[in-house]
């Protein structure tokens, strides 16, 4: 029989983080405060542990993954990675398609690979309560569950929309025994401040970050944890990419194209950096990053400096951004409706060696379902941006007859995300691609600051 699962042994885990910084070809620009100067490193300690402030600002290509969190990453990982091959009998192409399953984690997404070790290095110095902010629940859900296991007390600003079209991963957090708030709310500043403007917000994720950092910086007993977009995130989740180099070697085989959806950042860099190492050695490998249309940060934002959060309590980060003010349509990929992009994967994107697109979101629900009708998973939405373009890449081989190898992240499924598939099965999913003059008018507010040397 033809091979479909790809497996590796538990002794397979990576027993290091690839930190893609050390194969780029500039060095990353700096944080800068709001007066346009480098933050000091030592600054980050009101909210963060030492180890994350030294990994954030690392240049060392392999970080060792302490073995406490490698012993709970074999509650899940390795993962496997199936050859999907009843999808590309559907779709007729000589292309073959294979994907990495990123959804058997406790939590069913790709966010416990970091939730875990910052719950990790929070409880070495001492930290026993955490605030953090949530989208669609994967990372809320990924922190409740490692804050448990860690004996830390998880508070989740999770974006009102997602909160009220996601009753079961905010359920998942409370059993996890995280306390879950509707963001914005009347419990923080920056909440009361968006409250005050826009009593009926629907969130965003910069301001549920706005609310979670204000806690953490005025709590002397409370640190902060980020899903994604900063570097030690995206760092933790390239086991991903790891284990899928050393499966493409079992295999017998090597992609010519890599794909994932991208908010943030944490996913596609996830599965992508350890692959740039060899497109950076001289390998002929595409990267694309897939983003939603009517969030289209890294293909119609500016490439500036802008902070993470709508209030501007996160230091300033150079990176594709559509303004922090931005507040994206109440799409159900809530994952990825963020203002801005990791700065690693917004500077590679800005030089030209990884790609970007944005699809409507419509596409990406008709993409999920043949995935789901031919190789039985169900993705989730933010993954189902993933599979289009997938299958997009699929169908371009058919056409001119090339049999490419190609290879997507399913980060995580939908099985707590089928009130969005009820919405399209229905029609009632509708198309929304933000408009020009919308973005022009946040990006009008971007702070007024250069990068050092650039």
């Amino acid at each position: 029989m033809s091979q479909v699962k790809i497996l590796l042994d538990e002794a397979e885990i990576p027993a290091n983080w690839y930190n893609v910084v050390a194969d780029m070809p500039k060095a990353p620009a700096p944080l800068l405060g709001g007066d346009g100067k480098p933050v000091n490193p030592e600054s980050l300690a009101a909210i963060f542990p030492p180890a994350i402030i030294e990994q954030e600002i690392s240049r060392e290509r392999w970080i060792p993954i302490p073995e406490p969190v490698r012993e709970i990453y074999r509650q899940w990982r390795p993962t496997p990675m199936f050859r999907a091959r009843r999808l590309e009998a559907a779709l007729g192409t000589p292309a073959k398609i294979y994907y990495k399953y990123e959804g058997g984690s406790p939590a069913g997404s790709h966010k416990p690979n970091t939730s875990v070790p910052q719950a990790y290095y929070n409880r070495q110095a001492g930290v026993r309560r955490i605030a953090t902010e949530t989208g669609a629940g994967q990372w809320g859900s990924a922190l409740a569950m490692a804050g448990q296991m860690f004996g830390i007390e998880v508070r989740v600003y999770m974006v009102r929309v997602s909160y009220e079209q996601k009753p079961f991963r905010r359920s998942m957090m409370e059993a996890w025994g995280a306390e879950v708030i509707a963001s914005p709310s009347p419990r923080t500043n920056s909440g009361r401040h968006i409250l005050a403007q826009h009593p009926d917000s629907t969130g965003s994720l910069g301001i549920a970050i706005s609310e979670a950092v204000e806690e953490a910086a005025t709590r002397a007993d409370t640190n902060y944890a980020l899903g994604s977009v900063l570097n030690h995130v995206l760092l933790h989740q390239t086991v991903i990419g790891l284990e899928a180099k050393k499966q493409f070697e079992k295999a017998g085989d090597y992609p010519d194209v890599i794909i994932a959806c991208c908010g943030g950042g944490s996913n596609f860099g996830g599965v992508a950096f350890p692959f740039f190492a060899d497109k950076a050695a001289g390998k002929n490998v595409r990267l694309i990053a897939v983003e939603p249309e009517s969030c289209p940060t890294l293909t119609r934002g500016h490439y500036a400096y802008d902070s993470g959060d709508t209030a501007g309590l996160t230091p300033l980060m150079l990176m594709y951004t559509l303004g922090r003010n931005f507040v994206p349509p109440s799409i159900h990929a809530g994952g990825l409706r963020y203002h801005g992009d990791s700065p690693l994967v917004s500077q590679l994107h800005h030089e030209g060696l990884v790609e970007a697109i944005a699809v409507p979101q419509r596409a990406t629900f008709q993409a999920g379902l043949m995935f789901s009708r031919t190789e039985g998973i169900i993705p989730a939405p933010e993954s189902n941006h993933a599979v289009r373009v997938a299958i997009d890449e699929a169908l371009a081989c058919k056409r001119s007859g090339e049999g490419k190898t190609i290879f997507f992240n399913l980060s995580g499924h939908g099985n707590f995300d089928m009130a969005a598939y009820d919405s399209f099965l229905s029609g009632k999913l509708e198309d929304s691609s933000y408009p020009a003059h919308a973005i022009e008018e946040a990006l009008a507010e971007l702070p007024k600051v250069k990068a050092p040397g650039r």
